[in-house]
């Protein structure tokens, strides 16, 4: 079985251990995640199953929405509630003084991916370096903030719900952070709930257990979604059966015999019968060349 299960990540689980408990629910030995999550986080996690592993590196990346808590007067290493204190300081900041530092990072931004974060430095993990206690330089990065709305405030805590619409490659923590920096009280996220990503929305999410009790009762296929609702973006081509053939042998068609193949992109290529033989992409206006195939396996 190959195809897409959107999961709803549980609190206090790592990205890792999400794939592992489908791969066991599933009995699908090839899995793969698009878009790490903190193991605070709950929310849309894309987890791929057998012949869609394949496709990861070319899936789009995709806008997010998140949902977080932040807290005003504490500081921790890890940016967030689970880490050490580092730091706790009064709050003189109120709810118009918060939305204003908070509303001041929307738009193009630029960030410094945490210490606690997958991302890689020569060759090693920021997060294996934080738990050494090793601090390296971090290059910039730069994202979009879209929007940014307050959902709730307790005024007694200091405690913040904000909805957040961002690019990928954002991390909200860093976004607390900073936003505490800026108030001078300093910040931390104390919950996280991705509700969109690659398209799908936490309503279209299953928990593990509802993925499990599926599995048991034989409907684990109700819960795949095919390979190529990632790929939405792409134009699709419809081809012959000849041409079908060629092309999953791995050979190019000629732009001028293909209907609405028009300009250099990817394209998503379906045969006659509407199944998905894989991605083309055409880059000298006149053939349409193989970039992946796709294989149910």
């Amino acid at each position: 079985m190959s195809g897409v299960l959107i999961i709803d990540k549980p609190r206090g689980f790592t990205s890792f251990d999400v794939v592992a408990k489908v791969r066991r629910i599933t009995g699908i030995k090839k899995c793969g995640h698009c878009g790490t999550l903190d193991p605070m986080a709950t929310g849309v996690m894309t987890v791929l199953l057998g012949g869609a592993t394949r496709f990861a590196d070319l899936i789009p990346d995709s806008d997010k929405s998140y949902v977080a808590g932040i807290r005003l007067g504490i500081v921790t290493d890890t940016l967030d509630i689970t880490g050490k204190v580092i730091e706790q300081n009064e709050v003189t900041a109120g709810p118009e003084e918060f939305e204003r530092a908070a509303m001041s990072f929307t738009g193009r931004i630029r960030q410094t991916p945490p210490m606690y974060s997958a991302v890689s430095v020569n060759g090693r993990r920021l997060y294996s370096l934080a738990r050494q206690g090793i601090e390296v330089e971090r290059p910039e990065r730069e994202v979009t903030i879209y929007s940014l709305r307050v959902l709730s405030r307790d005024d007694v805590t200091g405690d913040y719900t904000v909805e957040v619409d961002c690019s990928s490659g954002t991390y909200i923590r860093t976004l607390a952070d900073d936003i505490g920096r800026k108030l001078g009280c300093g910040a931390v996220l104390t919950s996280l709930r991705r509700v969109k990503a690659n398209s799908f929305t936490d309503s279209s999410s299953i928990s593990l257990e509802e993925l499990e009790k599926a599995a048991l009762e034989g409907r684990l296929g109700d819960c795949v979604i095919s390979i190529d609702s990632l790929f939405e973006e792409y134009p699709a081509l419809t081809v012959s059966e000849a041409q079908s053939k060629r092309f999953s042998n791995g050979g190019f068609l000629s732009a001028n015999k293909l209907k609405d193949c028009k300009g250099n992109r990817l394209y998503r290529v379906y045969s006659p019968e509407e199944l998905f033989l894989g991605l083309g992409e055409m880059s000298d206006g006149e053939n349409l060349m193989v970039k992946k195939l796709y294989f149910d396996r």
